[in-house]
């Protein structure tokens, strides 16, 4: 709502630049008694006589001066530049205290500015910033964008100035699209009908429009040296291209001290063909360059108010690299040698271009006043924000980005090899490791310590912080003191064997063993279907079968740790030997090792090959992947072998459904989706009613091993049971 009283409006100025700027909004805001109520506070290098005592124009424009802060500290060079932003801050508390403005106007990327704005910002006064959002490649790219987060309102230039004001996350209802306040009066004012007069003030009687240079160049503070040079050079190219050219002194910038120790090396000041001077009002200002041969520098000036008449430029450097500019700027920015600073004013000097009005159309001052005029008082102080959403993994404090560090280290000690992977707290296998199960101890302690080992150290450079190491392995395993009790016959050497203590040792990490069928369940818990299950049985269909029991979301291992041990239930009194010594094991009948040895057996007999498959005398080996393939081929043998196995396997299952009752039974391993169909149909004919409508699921996780293996570490409701 807009307050009922004026609004008091302080309007701070640091030098003749800005105040070019600043000026035109001053006329508006002091047309407008009734609105507005202006206070002018001046500081900065206006005030300094080097620089041409600019304050007096400012008093020539009829504007009171609230107050004049001396805030330069001489010495024109970084230092300075630091002591002077600290020195504008002590004093600019007083005066502020004292104005109480409702609003502070400040301008653009000065070192002033930014004192102005912390100070303001710190005293609770709601800040108006002219120009953000711009971009010209140096340090007053820094200075602009802090000014423009410590400001409550913007007045942009270009609508490019506003997206990039909208992309630094400023509320788009506080960014106004007004253009530049200069250009209200260079648009108006740059048909001067004694336009000649002013040139020759300036330049002399024998000057002619279009003949003469406009030059000015101010060092950039993040490459003093290299600033330095190009003026050297570009004056060098300004004395041999012999035209009339007006120098304008640099800015109080860090570096303009040497600048003007070149210049008068040069001898410019004595110069026919020069006329240097500190400052030129710029009413007239307009003039010499709106009817100028070209302009040269890295000023503003010359890539945005000269694009208003037409004016050739060359820009010199880095000064103003990403402003928007019309076609008439020609870009130097390498300019390293007087040659190339010459041909480009050959390419430039007398031309003319259409007029651009990129940075405004002559209505700046209405729109600003308009926009003075509904600010709130009354609403909150404190700015706000407008991010961006960012997709929940980007955050870096959020929770879920933390554990996504946190990872483990899980090994999977196979029958034929030796895996070790970092392990995600998500499941994703940052990394992994394969080599091959050597045979005896040793050797396989030895590969586990040294592979584990260099997985830490990786583990490093990928960001993952190692919360400890699971094992996965094969036999009858001891979780709680981290012994392998018993090896199955595929791993040689390997009963008796305490693992978590080498490893633990070596690594300085926790250390969790347990059997690959129950970390297989392990895995589904955590990472798979029997995520947020409270009851279900996981069954390993691979070389051997295996798996798991969770229980009220436990895992069960029993007294003597040889619960689950799923491939040796008994679904007959006579069948088939088992390699536990046992006969009629599921095991004996639905692993892979079963079926190679009814595939070999009826290879042996000429009965597994049918029309269709490759001819198995120039395999290697026969594999129950062979059965498989005969029976969907037609072989009525192999379809037996496997109907007969898939009877067994859902047999065991249907007593493991009246056991445990498990709401969920998941199959993994290679034969899982095979046996899928043929157990649901079991479970279907043999269970128990209150069984038969229990899902059977094959596993989506590739690598259950190694995930349930991670599991031990990462799930810390596994971890209290060990």
């Amino acid at each position: 709502m807009r307050p009922k009283r004026k609004l008091r409006v302080c309007v701070a100025t640091c030098n003749r630049a800005d105040y070019s700027k600043l000026a035109p909004i001053m006329f508006g805001i002091k047309a407008n008694p009734d609105e507005f109520e202006l206070e002018v506070v001046v500081l900065g290098s206006h005030l300094i006589d080097d620089y041409g005592n600019t304050f007096r124009m400012i008093e020539q424009d009829d504007f009171d001066i609230g107050s004049k802060l001396h805030t330069i500290v001489r010495g024109e060079d970084e230092a300075a530049m630091v002591e002077s932003v600290g020195l504008a801050l002590v004093k600019l508390p007083d005066v502020l205290h004292r104005l109480r403005p409702d609003i502070l106007v400040i301008h653009g990327d000065r070192f002033d500015a930014l004192a102005l704005a912390t100070a303001a910002a710190l005293m609770n006064i709601r800040i108006l910033h002219l120009e953000g959002g711009e971009v010209s490649g140096t340090i007053d790219d820094s200075i602009r964008h802090a000014i423009s987060k410590l400001a409550h309102y913007h007045a942009c230039c270009t609508r490019t100035a506003e997206q990039h004001l909208i992309a630094m996350c400023e509320d788009h209802t506080r960014i106004l699209l007004a253009g530049c306040p200069s250009y209200d009066k260079l648009l108006a004012a740059h048909h001067r009908d004694d336009y000649m007069d002013i040139i020759r003030n300036w330049l002399g009687d024998n000057v002619k429009e279009h003949d003469y240079i406009v030059a000015l160049q101010h060092p950039v503070t993040t490459d003093i040296k290299n600033s330095v040079k190009i003026y050297e050079l570009m004056l060098d190219a300004l004395i041999s291209f012999n035209k009339k050219t007006l120098v304008l002194f640099p800015n109080i910038d860090a570096g303009s001290k040497e600048m003007v120790r070149v210049m008068r090396k040069k001898g410019v000041e004595q110069h026919p063909n020069f006329r240097a001077v500190k400052h030129v009002p710029f009413e007239q200002f307009i003039q010499l360059v709106c009817h100028a041969g070209a302009m040269i520098g890295n000023s503003s000036c010359g890539v945005r108010e000269a694009g208003a008449f037409g004016t050739p430029v060359i820009n010199l450097g880095s000064r103003q690299t990403g402003r928007e500019t019309g076609e008439n700027v020609l870009h130097v920015r390498d300019a390293d040698t007087q040659n190339k600073i010459y041909h480009a004013l050959e390419l430039q000097f007398g031309k003319r271009y259409p007029c651009s009005k990129i940075y405004g159309d002559g209505n700046a001052v209405p729109r600003i006043l308009k926009f003075l005029q509904t600010i709130d008082l009354d609403e909150p102080l404190q700015k706000t924000f407008c991010f961006p959403p960012v997709k929940e993994w980007d955050i870096s404090q959020d929770i879920d980005h933390i554990l996504e560090t946190q990872s483990a280290l899980a090994v999977d000690l196979g029958g034929t090899n030796l895996r070790v992977a970092i392990v995600s707290m998500r499941g994703k296998m940052v990394k992994k490791y394969t080599q091959a199960n050597p045979k005896t101890y040793e050797t396989r302690m030895e590969l586990i310590l040294k592979m584990c080992t260099e997985a830490v150290i990786d583990a490093v450079h990928l960001n993952c912080r190692i919360l400890g190491v699971g094992v996965s392995t094969g036999g009858r395993v001891n979780p709680q003191e981290g012994v392998i009790l018993h090896s199955t016959k595929l791993i040689q050497e390997w009963s008796s064997i305490d693992i978590r203590t080498p490893i633990s040792d070596a690594l300085h990490l926790p250390v969790w063993v347990d059997n690959d069928g129950n970390c297989a369940a392990l895995a589904e818990k955590k990472f798979g279907h029997g995520k947020g299950v409270e009851n279900f049985v996981t069954i390993i269909t691979g070389t051997g079968i295996g798996g798991g029991i969770i229980q009220h979301n436990e895992l069960i291992h029993g007294s003597t740790f040889c619960a689950a041990e799923l491939g040796h239930i008994m679904v007959s009194l006579d069948g088939p030997e088992c390699m536990c010594g046992s006969r009629g094991c599921i095991e004996a009948y639905a692993s892979g090792m079963a079926l190679q040895k009814e595939a070999k057996r009826l290879h042996d007999e000429e009965l597994l090959e049918v029309d269709g498959m490759v001819d198995l005398k120039k395999a290697e080996s026969v594999s129950a992947i062979h059965l498989i393939n005969a029976a969907r081929l037609g072989n009525r043998k192999a379809e037996a072998v496997l109907r007969t196995a898939g009877m067994a396997l859902g047999v065991g299952i249907v007593n493991i459904l009246h056991m445990v009752n498990p709401s969920l039974v998941i199959l993994s391993g290679v034969l899982a989706a095979h046996y899928q169909a043929p157990v649901q149909q079991v479970i279907g004919q043999r269970a128990l009613t209150s069984a038969q409508n229990i899902q059977v699921l094959t596993s989506d996780l590739e690598e259950p091993a190694l995930l349930g293996a991670a599991s031990m570490v990462l799930d810390y409701t596994t971890r209290r049971i060990y």
